[in-house]
């Protein structure tokens, strides 16, 4: 796809001490929404109503983001599903809550074993990556202590979608080929043949605009709703969840689903401009958004455009990368310095090994993923930043038959390095890529943020703030703008509507450059804002098929 760049002075809404208009360029340009009495905003519009029905009829912010995530693990399949994991921050009657669904791997699984098989890495496809999926569980628990209405009603546009068939949306047409291709290389490993009877009509994935439908997941989501998720750990969808990996060699028991709990946790945070941005700590990568802010914040920056601001934020960002490859993991099984980690005196150090020339990390993210990200907001002020994911793209290859449910990924995120913080054990979380965000000024709620895809995550997180708080773009603008991935040593992808001048100034301090018009490496974001005025501002993605939907 051609992205058409064009230029438009900068709308200096969120820093009115700056001093200078500068000539931005944006990709596709959209409106920013206004609601009044709720708003919900995610990668895929049918999903934004299903949440927003929820609002209309008098539910909170909460029970929308359940209603908007059930309708996405249906509409966007090729981004997340029941077997995946979910991640969320909540603002809920002027407090700040945190919520880690993330599932641990097989209590059978460990190092010594995958290498035994024959692996130096951990592999991505098949039984082996398979951890416990922890999404069925983020909506009992969510519903539990703060929603309104029971999860039976909360699903209901979901079964709908899943039951009635649903138009798939061009975007999502696209990454469900993508996802095809990759299969159809391993479509004679045991298991995957499911996912071709379930995902696809005779081998072929559906076009833009196409009715798809999925009755096996229909089927489950009723029996979730029915039995508030328990039957997802501890019922006859665990028992077959289980029996199907006995089948194909894997080592997922009912005693690992059965002992899943989402955990509650303290969001962490770092002071930029006056403004402090959450994140979720460990076994989530949020912290490497916070130590590169940390590592930026001396620095002044008054041109978005400029060789010296993208060398400082892409050298920032590898150091923060390179912090959380070292100590990312699950904190149960390893204390991690998070207040280390996000102290001055480490921001300082990580600052003077920052040069004039481009530098090489100890280690480079690798990998990507698809993800759903959505937040919401009701009429009482109460607001939720929500993340779910498979990992890459519908995950592991497997489906479990007859149930619909594609099986997350997201232990090949593990590594077979002994002594490692994340290193392979049995029940144990691995490295995160998905986070949520939120932001907040003094006591007072800004609002919830976030972005989709992988390693993109924390580095999407630090150029939204960066656009809105150092270059006073609203939140619209701030997704519309082109942006920059870094891939791995010196290497970085780049959006076509970067200034060609500029990234050979960049190419002349060492930076490797590869200018790319593939959304998909580039993030899919949402922002949902106070204004100030009783009323809510709400940015959609130019990249995804999304919506921010109101009233």
């Amino acid at each position: 796809m051609h992205i058409l760049a064009r230029e438009v002075l900068l709308y200096n809404l969120n820093n009115p001490g700056w001093e200078e208009n500068r000539p931005v360029k944006f990709l596709s340009r959209r409106s920013i929404v206004y609601g009044a009495s709720g708003m919900v905003a995610t990668s895929q519009s049918l999903a934004a109503q299903a949440g927003l029905a929820v609002l209309r009829e008098g539910g909170n912010a909460v029970d929308a983001a359940i209603a908007t995530a059930a309708a996405l693990t249906v509409v966007e399949p090729c981004s997340n599903g029941l077997g995946g994991d979910a991640f969320a921050i909540i603002w809920y009657k002027g407090k700040l809550y945190g919520i880690n669904a993330s599932g641990r791997s097989p209590r059978l699984l460990d190092r010594r074993t995958v290498c035994a098989q024959g692996y130096t890495a951990m592999p991505e496809f098949g039984a082996l990556p398979v951890t416990v999926p922890g999404i069925p569980g983020m909506w009992a628990a969510l519903q539990s202590r703060f929603g309104s209405r029971p999860l039976q009603r909360l699903l209901q546009g979901a079964i709908a979608y899943a039951d009635g068939g649903f138009p798939v949306s061009p975007v999502v047409s696209k990454l469900w080929g993508a996802a095809a291709a990759k299969y159809a290389k391993i479509r004679s490993e045991p298991g995957i043949e499911e996912w071709f009877r379930v995902f696809t009509r005779d081998g072929r994935t559906p076009a833009a605009g196409e009715i798809f439908r999925l009755p096996d997941h229909a089927r489950t989501l009723e029996q979730i709703a029915r039995t508030n998720s328990e039957d997802f750990y501890r019922g006859e969808l665990a028992s077959r969840i289980a029996d199907h990996f006995r089948k194909l060699g894997g080592y997922l028991r009912e005693d690992d689903l059965a002992a899943f709990q989402p955990e509650w946790v303290r969001p962490i945070s770092t002071r930029y401009r006056g403004r402090d941005i959450w994140e979720l700590p460990p076994n989530g990568q949020g912290i490497a958004a916070l130590i590169a802010l940390n590592i930026l914040k001396p620095y002044s920056f008054r041109d978005r455009d400029a060789a010296r601001t993208l060398h400082l934020q892409w050298e920032a960002m590898k150091l923060a990368f390179a912090d959380a490859a070292r100590y990312v993991a699950d904190p149960d099984c390893k204390p991690i310095p998070v207040e280390e980690l996000l102290s001055e005196e480490h921001a300082a150090k990580r600052r003077r090994q920052i040069g004039d020339a481009a530098g090489v990390p100890v280690l480079s993210p690798d990998g990507g993923s698809n993800t759903v990200y959505l937040c919401s907001a009701d009429r009482d002020g109460n607001m939720v930043s929500y993340i779910q994911s498979n990992y890459s793209g519908f995950g592991s290859g497997i489906v479990v038959p007859g149930l619909g449910i594609a099986m997350q990924n997201r232990g090949a995120c593990f590594t077979l390095e002994e002594g490692h913080y994340n290193c392979l054990a049995g029940g144990k979380r691995p490295y995160h890529t998905i986070i949520p965000g939120f932001i907040t000024q003094g006591d007072e709620p800004l609002g919830p943020f976030g972005m989709m895809g992988g390693f993109m995550q924390p580095q999407g997180h630090v150029q939204m703030v960066m656009n809105m708080f150092d270059f006073g773009l609203d939140i619209q603008q701030t997704l519309d703008v082109p942006r920059w991935q870094w891939e791995k040593d010196k290497r970085f992808w780049v959006e076509p509507a970067y200034d060609r001048q500029l990234l050979d100034e960049l190419a002349h301090m060492g930076h490797e450059i590869t200018v790319s018009d593939a959304h998909e490496k580039f993030g899919r974001g949402q922002i949902i804002f106070r204004t100030g005025h009783g009323s809510y501002m709400g940015a959609t993605e130019p990249r995804a098929d999304g919506a921010a939907a109101a009233y």
